[in-house]
């Protein structure tokens, strides 16, 4: 999929900010940790997806309640949704001054017969913009990887049921979903409240 980012200078999807705080230091610690095993930057990129999405479980394969959205309270609580998990990643990955955006999907929603707005990442290496889905797999054929090249995301979309790539990389998360994720009680107040779209 062709990404258009959303501001021309790099240096945005590095930034620091209240949601990708980079700078915090359990952040900072488990960025030396990974990178210590690395060998060089993609192989840091991928301890990274492959820690946030296998160490961090999605919270409704778990049934955990809380709704985290800071990415130093996803890796403290070990949980949370997509996004949350996504503001995780990108932390990790600025925090090597590594290029990350976000992404999202429109995509048809099981348990409301409705849809539901997922997130995930892009990482820049080589030259180029590269789609990552840390939300976590599943026994049943969710299975997500992480890819330079061809796309190993959790979900390809169905055009015909009206799911839709978003071709925006974001330097900040989503106003939309961080709003949600924000004034949820938990998460099952979060299904009630998070979007269907950008």
């Amino acid at each position: 999929m062709q990404l258009t980012q959303e501001k021309p200078d790099l240096s945005a999807y590095l930034a620091a900010d209240e949601v990708v705080d980079h700078h915090h230091p359990l952040v900072r610690e488990v960025a030396a940790d990974l990178a210590k095993t690395s060998a060089d930057t993609y192989a840091y990129a991928r301890a990274a997806f492959e820690y946030v999405r296998d160490a961090i479980p999605h919270s409704q394969d778990t049934g955990r309640m809380e709704v985290p959205w800071r990415a130093s309270d996803v890796l403290r609580e070990r949980t949370g949704i997509c996004t949350a998990k996504s503001h995780a990643l990108a932390a990790l990955l600025r925090a090597e001054d590594i290029p990350t955006g976000f992404c999202y999907q429109r995509l048809r929603d099981d348990n409301t017969s409705g849809y539901s707005l997922h997130g995930l990442v892009a990482v820049r290496l080589d030259g180029a913009w590269h789609r990552q889905d840390p939300r976590g797999n599943l026994p049943d054929g969710v299975d997500a990887q992480f890819a330079i090249g061809e796309e190993r995301l959790a979900w390809p979309v169905d055009p015909e049921c009206n799911e839709v790539d978003y071709p925006v990389l974001y330097a900040e998360p989503s106003p939309v979903a961080l709003r949600a994720l924000k004034e949820a009680r938990d998460r099952l107040h979060l299904w009630q409240t998070y979007p269907a779209e950008l």
